[in-house]
């Protein structure tokens, strides 16, 4: 019987790039030709609920992408369409795999995959290592004078900041290791539609940070229409850049947008210390609120058919691009929890459908500060006006307008709720839920 072949493994998950990738970068270094795996697993791909999802299809497009700058060394991804542990069976069973490398995933369902992949690894004298390469500080690298987690974002951004230098978000260069790939004859990657999905418009093209300005964000980011963000949010959600290189621009370009990647690192903190918040409250007393849950008006929210053309208009730029901006994005969690006063949980689900940046930590943290319901979040007395909001950021109705073109006319609804009369009903249901707290 042929002898199996020594190789090292590197698993893509969140890091479809092969630039300034940690996991990759020791991978390269393991003394054994590397060979790089991806798993579309089944178990994931069953959580989109439409065939055609954009999602999908811009991971789809930019692991071609990365297989076709790979097979340019006579290599390339070795795909797979199944279980995570059947797959590393597979393999240990084809190669004499000495270790398995990847970056470390820090939510919940994929601490306990790995935490099984580890062992299944382990039963057979497989090293399995992973690396930071997601944040800038991992959970446990920012804590309080206690060794406690903090549950307030200013601190912890102080803390932050205080302990970034520019060794934090030096870029690991693997470009002249690349010759340390496993050599041979790459298969194509699999059509979306053997992985039971269809194509959509997206076109995937490689983000480059050199053609993104960020000079004035901090001035136009709250201004709807003027499109004035990174549009980064995809491109870190799945790794095709790095939060390095993301961190080393804001830190000579711009305070406020680094501020914004500092959040973004504080709520995967709080995902890994709290995992509770997947499900519940962070302040457990508020799964106390009685929601009304109007399915009714759930729906109305969905299509952008609230009356209010704000929250209309995000969401119709939502369920069309699979993008919307972030202050209409606060804008819109608002009105469903304090005006409409339907369970958070409702809109973090519909949001999770639909974003195309969708990212757990993020997601979760966000919906929760709208609700008042999180660890740093808005008080609840805070309701936004949908219509003080839609005269200060979008004054001269462009943002409206360019999404809601029965704006103004016979054909756009009334609103579905007075604004007065619902702040009442949620500042009620809330002092009602926590009545101890007064």
């Amino acid at each position: 019987m042929k002898e199996r072949e020594k190789i090292s493994v590197f698993w893509f998950r969140r890091d479809l790039r092969l630039e300034d990738n940690h996991g990759l970068y020791r991978a390269l270094q393991s003394g054994f030709p590397l060979l790089p795996v991806f798993i579309f697993d089944p178990e994931i791909l069953e959580q989109f609920e439409e065939k055609q999802d954009r999602r999908v299809d811009y991971f789809h497009q930019a692991l071609a992408d990365l297989h076709r700058e790979l097979q340019l060394q006579q290599t390339g991804i070795r795909f797979f369409h199944q279980q995570v542990l059947k797959c590393f069976d597979q393999l240990t069973r084809e190669y004499d795999v000495q270790e398995v490398y990847c970056n470390t995933d820090y939510e919940p369902a994929a601490l306990a995959r790995d935490a099984a992949v580890r062992q299944f690894l382990s039963d057979r004298q497989i090293a399995f290592k992973n690396y930071k390469d997601q944040v800038i500080f991992e959970a446990n690298e920012i804590l309080k004078a206690d060794h406690t987690p903090y549950t307030v974002f200013t601190p912890y951004s102080k803390k932050w900041l205080e302990k970034l230098q520019p060794t934090n978000y030096q870029a690991y260069d693997s470009h002249s290791l690349q010759a340390h790939f496993l050599k041979w004859p790459a298969l194509a990657i699999p059509p979306l539609s053997d992985l039971g999905l269809e194509q959509t418009a997206t076109v995937y093209s490689k983000p480059d940070l050199q053609n993104v300005d960020i000079t004035q964000f901090d001035r136009l980011r709250e201004f709807p229409h003027l499109e004035a963000t990174s549009h980064l949010g995809i491109a870190l959600r799945f790794g095709t850049i790095s939060v390095r290189a993301a961190v080393a621009l804001a830190v000579t370009a711009n305070a406020t947008w680094l501020k914004a990647l500092i959040w973004r690192g504080f709520f995967m903190q709080i995902l890994f210390h709290f995992p509770r918040v997947v499900n519940g409250s962070f302040k457990v007393k508020y799964d106390a609120i009685k929601w009304r849950n109007d399915e009714g008006d759930f729906e109305k929210w969905c299509l952008g058919q609230t009356g209010y053309p704000l929250v209309d208009a995000g969401m119709r730029q939502l369920n069309q691009t699979g993008s919307m901006h972030n202050r209409v994005r606060m804008v819109v969690a608002s009105f469903l929890t304090k005006h409409l006063l339907i369970d958070w949980r409702w809109g973090e689900a519909y949001f999770a459908q639909k974003l195309l940046d969708y990212d757990l930590a993020a997601n979760n943290g966000n919906w929760q500060w709208a609700a008042g319901t999180g660890c740093d979040a808005a008080p609840y007395f805070r309701v936004f006006n949908p219509q003080a909001q839609w005269d200060k950021f979008d004054a001269e109705n462009r943002y409206v307008q360019k999404w809601l073109p029965e704006w103004n006319t016979t054909d756009y609804p009334l609103p579905i709720v007075d604004h007065r009369f619902a702040r009442e009903r949620a500042l009620t249901a809330y002092k009602t839920a926590l009545k101890d707290d007064f």
